[in-house]
């Protein structure tokens, strides 16, 4: 075989290749673990009553848009009181029922037991379905360190 034969064979060879692989789309595929997983979202409180209405309502209205969102509420400073007993709203409406509500749909209340110690609060006073944590804040950067929360803050 001549130079001339060899080179056109490769040509040919090379060209084919070309032509195929340019009609031959790859398609990305997703990532299959991206999708099935939920979004995990940290809600941070610390400013008090209007605050907490607002993030309530943002909670609801992300829950209605991704159900499967798994939602963590951290709180101190002021952001605890509307988890505390007899607790009410800018309208005088208790917030238990709304923090039920939402716990029932599997989001996690979190109370700051610094804030509790420095304001003197008794941890009794704390509804029941929030936790007491060691450190607000300390709970906000582990959960998006350690854990890939999103942070949020209404």
């Amino acid at each position: 075989m001549s130079y001339k034969n060899i080179a056109l064979a490769i040509s040919l060879a090379c060209a084919s290749t070309f032509s195929m692989a340019s009609t031959d789309v790859i398609k990305p595929q997703p990532h299959q673990s991206a999708q099935s997983a939920p979004v995990k979202v940290v809600y941070h409180m610390s400013e008090g009553i209007a605050q907490a209405s607002r993030g309530l309502n943002n909670i609801r209205n992300h829950l209605s848009a991704d159900p499967s969102a798994k939602i963590v509420v951290v709180t101190h400073g002021l952001g605890i009181d509307f988890l505390l007993e007899g607790a009410v709203n800018q309208m005088d409406q208790p917030f238990a029922g709304q923090v039920a509500d939402l716990v029932s749909k599997g989001v996690e209340f979190r109370v700051c037991n610094n804030t509790l110690v420095s304001r003197k609060l008794d941890p009794t006073k704390v509804i029941m379905e929030a936790r007491v944590v060691p450190s607000g804040v300390a709970e906000v950067a582990s959960l998006q360190a350690k854990e890939g929360f999103v942070y949020l803050r209404p």
